[in-house]
């Protein structure tokens, strides 16, 4: 178990967290507000997985937070019954982190789309990321900008056409898990929004872990991406296009597991191979709780950019790393400790300030 630097244990996310007197059900986290996505956006597909999962914690709903920022997934914390900010462009893990510092009573969520969060957003993003605060990130991936009516999105694949980009997109995209683990993320997965039962999972994994988890979720938008993840929706195609982590197994994929993942010997880097008697001891292990995310950034990065064959989902990586929060207030603890309770008067009025001349 990690410890803070003060030498506290790093504990469940969800430990201080008042729980519920009564018990409730997904019904309890309906508002009563009009749900307004397209007819058949992924959107609606999460929020019923939300819904669903929220009773599973026992937490008080009034202990609950979502905050939001600008975009079609954005909408959320209308739709939750619990407490919610709508923010603004790309700041929600920035006010978000700030909720999750002063109010370690409550657990904290962020729901941000691949535009918000990895475009205006993107340096409140990593920060979050780094720090490990207590809260956790869904980031909804359509692949293009929704609620603007189709422009190129930071992950949207090269020569990409849209209404920005008529002739292509010359920009290389972002891989929001390769991304989010040279931030050195403690929690980083992906899941896909028609998978209820995978998505349920890796939300439970993710709520229980101890500082910062994103969850990078591919959704569906059939307006103006229709089918972007067409290939590992497919029952036969995702087959051979999936490969389902599961920490402490074999890395297997494919109708009879037939498809394995080994380690290059010379450059260790990682490849997809037929799986034979000869080379069945060399398929790789899942493990998620390897404290180096080497081996998670190298699955990170075995989908192709533009079809996504070979697409890893699943939990890459969960591994213990002190918690922002904890830590800070630990140092508030050791400061009332050794000269009581600060006075603001005084520290506005202190030797750092000077009158300037009228």
């Amino acid at each position: 178990m990690a410890e803070t630097a003060t030498g506290t244990p790093v504990i469940d996310a969800l430990s201080l967290v008042p729980k519920s007197d009564v018990g409730q059900s997904a019904r309890d986290f309906k508002t009563d507000q009009e749900v307004r996505w397209c007819p058949g956006c992924g959107d609606y597909a999460v929020l019923a997985a939300v819904q669903g999962f929220m009773p599973s914690l026992g937490l008080a709903r009034e202990n609950i937070v979502f905050v939001s920022g600008i975009g079609c997934s954005s909408r959320f914390p209308y739709y939750m019954n619990t407490y919610g900010m709508h923010s603004i462009h790309g700041r929600a893990p920035a006010i978000a982190t700030g909720l999750a510092a002063s109010r370690r009573d409550l657990s904290v969520w962020v729901v941000t789309g691949d535009g918000d969060a990895l475009s205006i957003g993107g340096n409140h993003l990593i920060h979050a990321l780094r720090r490990n605060v207590n809260l956790k990130i869904l980031l909804f991936n359509n692949r293009i900008y929704g609620l603007t009516k189709g422009q190129y999105s930071p992950t949207s694949e090269l020569g990409k056409i849209t209404k920005s980009t008529p002739m292509g997109s010359l920009d290389t995209p972002f891989n929001p898990i390769s991304l989010a683990l040279g931030a050195e993320a403690s929690f980083v997965a992906r899941t896909i929004d028609s998978d209820r039962k995978h998505l349920t999972e890796v939300l439970r994994q993710a709520a229980a872990h101890p500082g910062t988890a994103l969850v990078e979720i591919y959704q569906n938008c059939n307006i103006f991406n229709d089918g972007a993840f067409e290939l590992l929706k497919d029952k036969t195609q995702a087959q051979e296009a999936v490969i389902r982590l599961e920490h402490g197994r074999p890395i297997r994929f494919g109708a009879q597991g037939e498809k394995g993942v080994v380690r290059c010997g010379q450059t260790g880097d990682l490849k997809i191979v037929d799986v034979t008697p000869e080379n069945e001891s060399r398929i790789l292990v899942h493990d998620a709780h390897n404290p180096s995310p080497t081996t998670a950034f190298a699955l990170s990065r075995l989908a192709d950019p533009h079809t996504l064959h070979h697409t890893p989902i699943g939990v890459l990586r969960s591994v213990d790393r002190p918690v922002y929060d904890t830590e800070m207030a630990g140092q508030l603890d050791t400061a009332v400790e050794r000269n009581g309770k600060g006075d603001l008067a005084a520290l506005l009025a202190g030797g750092d300030t000077w009158t300037v001349a009228g």
